[in-house]
């Protein structure tokens, strides 16, 4: 075994190199801050240090579960991490199945390119957009008023809330999302269209009975992944978008912990809540993960 890991080593060691960087990025940015996740269980002191803050045990565990705002915001980061999931996380599945069937390279790279440059926008910038398009001389009531309707602030009233979110998800990331798609894709055996344009089949039906089959894989494999941050929906972008008249359905546990723990100086009851959101996203991806296993035998492991 020894001989076979050396003779591996030097055959393939630039590979090795390579993925130096991303093992470093994991080791610093990922598994040491782990050890951080003590002081959810303590009265962390700045003055005190991590080592010599009190043990208070679930305390703010429980502080988090009394609270009166713990219900509505844990619900709306429910509902939106099921919007998410439910309306956002196909779309780029469907984009990149219809990219692929462009026959003229140069409008194929032109759609691509147009459908990846908002996710290099930061969520500030893409907020400032749509509270322009959306505001009392945006584009928005200027076609309404045209069409002879009154003007509507939608970014101040809650019902629209949820739908601008996950607009502004799909616009955003959308796009983005069909590189790992398309790159599947791209690995497709092309004798096996050929066979089906041999038997007959119809581009639908080459669709259906091959390409989405054998992307389905990769699709349960993200999905797992999307799943394991259902209730991270990204503190950037609701913080961005929401306002004082919309924080019934759209503050979050993100938004939440900001405020409640961050702004406060809290640092052990946001280590907490980020724990909690930790702890279901696990549960989660395990439950899902052995569910793809009985439906496809796939999985993350």
């Amino acid at each position: 075994m020894k001989v076979i890991a050396i003779h591996r080593l030097k055959v393939y060691w630039p590979l090795y190199v390579m993925a130096i960087p991303g093992i470093a990025f994991l080791i610093v940015f990922k598994y040491i801050p782990l050890t951080g996740a003590v002081i959810a269980f303590k009265d962390y002191s700045v003055f005190k240090g991590v080592l010599d803050s009190p043990w208070v045990g679930f305390k703010h565990f429980e502080t988090l579960l009394q609270h009166p705002d713990f219900a509505r915001v844990f619900v709306n980061t429910l509902i939106l991490g099921f919007l998410k999931l439910a309306l956002v996380f196909p779309v780029p599945v469907l984009l990149a199945l219809m990219i692929n069937e462009i026959r003229k390279k140069a409008l194929k790279k032109g759609i691509q390119t147009a459908l990846y440059i908002p996710h290099f926008l930061s969520w500030v910038i893409v907020a400032g957009i749509v509270f322009d398009f959306f505001s009392l001389s945006g584009l928005f009531n200027i076609i309404i008023d045209r069409l002879g309707y009154e003007p509507l602030l939608a970014m101040q009233e809650s019902e629209y809330f949820r739908l601008v979110y996950v607009l502004t998800s799909i616009w955003r990331d959308a796009g983005w999302g069909t590189v790992v798609y398309i790159a599947a894709i791209s690995a497709i055996d092309p004798q096996l269209y050929e066979s089906a344009m041999i038997d007959g089949a119809s581009k639908f039906k080459q669709i259906r009975h091959i390409t989405f089959p054998l992307l389905l894989p990769t699709v349960l494999v993200l999905f797992l992944l999307e799943i394991g941050n259902f209730l991270d929906l990204g503190f950037d972008h609701v913080f961005n978008l929401i306002t004082p008249m919309t924080y019934n359905v759209g503050d979050i546990l993100d938004t939440y912990v900001f405020r409640t723990g961050i702004q406060q100086a809290q640092y052990s009851f946001a280590t907490a809540v980020g724990l909690f959101q930790s702890i279901i996203g696990f549960i989660l991806v395990f439950v899902f993960n052995r569910l793809s296993k009985k439906v496809s035998d796939g999985g993350l492991w």
